[in-house]
């Protein structure tokens, strides 16, 4: 069936993103599958009971559109805990379908027509389609390979009259790169007497290794002051598919988030946030950085004698990958081989860029079992 008009597309240069195709070739040819960002084992049964006891309670109808109050009270807690920052529970922080929704929902309410919204490149690829969703354009600044750090004369460069807002992911996906804190220190220059927005993409904050602790903007008032920082409770918990997150911003910045929020979702899955609520009974429980870091650690250790060479990660559950002593092809021509041919599904790097960059590194998911690891490892060695 088709349908008979003219469709204008908002997004013509949008298609199925790569995860969905890497994805479903893993399934097709019965792939391990270190592509896609998602873990392979179960969460903490205590949580998936919580939620259960919730629904028993009879928690099954809408929860406040703002979020269940007693789970954006352990949140504030958590930020004055560990980056001592007070956060308004009732006017300052809103529960999300997904760290997805908030970021869509936070454009929204404040890019505008003609607005120039920066972006890091490689970069998770929502944020382009959704600034331009909204009339917005993204001004793309390549991060500097092979640590793929900011280079901050070159985002000062980028900067115009126009520039409404700069998007950090931070730990940075794919690349696993960790803002320190003399980045935030020249980011407060930058924006300094600007009226730019700071859009923090926080979904991986207590994910990060080596002892480096995360530089949250919301841990400094003058980059807090203007920031809507997103996080995930399925990245920090191990529930991906139960599309849960938060957004924390000033009261002003958030009345107009909320102004959004209200129409495009109005409210999220109660059950799970009456859960979240009795589940984060002490603050250790969001400390999930030292079994992330194990696995990348054994993942890093089943490499080894390999002709791939890891890149450095120091945050999120991604690692990048050279390959160019195994390979010359472009990319996605050798992240599809090695599915179909070899059964080792990975997201290949140079898709996160605006314009054709070809490093020759692929991303491989870490957030698995042993066994996992231990069968895409033993592929991965023989090439």
């Amino acid at each position: 069936m088709q349908y008979p008009g003219r469709i204008s597309s908002k997004l013509p240069q949008v298609g199925t993103t790569i995860f969905t195709e890497m994805s479903a070739l893993a399934q097709q040819h019965g792939a391990v599958n270190l592509s896609q960002g998602f873990p392979d084992f179960e969460p903490d049964p205590a949580l998936i009971e919580a939620v259960a006891k919730a629904m028993r309670d009879g928690h099954n109808q809408y929860a406040p559109m703002p979020g269940w109050m007693p789970l954006r009270e352990r949140i504030a807690d958590k930020m004055k805990l560990r980056y001592g920052v007070a956060y308004n529970p009732d006017t300052e922080i809103t529960i999300t379908a997904g760290a997805t929704q908030a970021l869509c929902t936070a454009i929204a309410a404040t890019v505008r027509e003609g607005d120039e919204v920066i972006v890091f490149t490689p970069a998770y690829d929502a944020y382009a389609p959704l600034i331009e969703l909204f009339g917005g354009t993204p001004v793309y600044v390549k991060l500097n390979y092979p640590d793929y750090h900011i280079d901050w004369d070159q985002l000062q460069h980028m900067i115009s009259h126009k520039t409404r807002m700069i998007v950090l992911n931070n730990p940075h996906n794919p690349t696993g790169a960790v803002l320190k804190a003399e980045d935030l220190d020249r980011l407060e220059k930058i924006v300094n007497n600007s009226n730019i927005l700071l859009l923090a993409d926080e979904v991986y904050e207590h994910i990060t290794f080596d002892g480096i602790s995360h530089q949250s903007l919301t841990s400094r008032p003058a980059l807090a002051e203007r920031t809507l920082a997103v996080y995930s409770f399925g990245k920090t918990f191990h529930v991906t598919g139960w599309k849960l997150g938060y957004v924390l911003a000033p009261e002003n910045l958030m009345t107009e988030f909320r102004k959004v929020h209200q129409f495009n979702v109005f409210s999220v899955h109660r059950p799970q946030q009456v859960a979240l609520a009795e589940y984060l009974d002490s603050d250790s429980k969001w400390d999930v950085g030292s079994m992330y870091q194990a696995k990348r650690d054994e993942f890093l250790e089943l490499m080894k004698g390999s002709r791939f060479e890891a890149l450095p990660t120091h945050g999120s559950y991604f690692v990048l990958m050279d390959y160019s002593a195994i390979s010359d092809e472009h990319d996605v021509d050798f992240a599809r081989r090695l599915t179909i041919e070899h059964g080792v599904a990975s997201i290949p790097v140079s898709v996160f860029y605006n314009v054709p960059t070809h490093n020759k590194v692929l991303r491989f998911c870490f957030a698995k079992n042993s066994e996992t690891l231990q069968a895409g490892s033993k592929i991965l060695k023989a090439l």
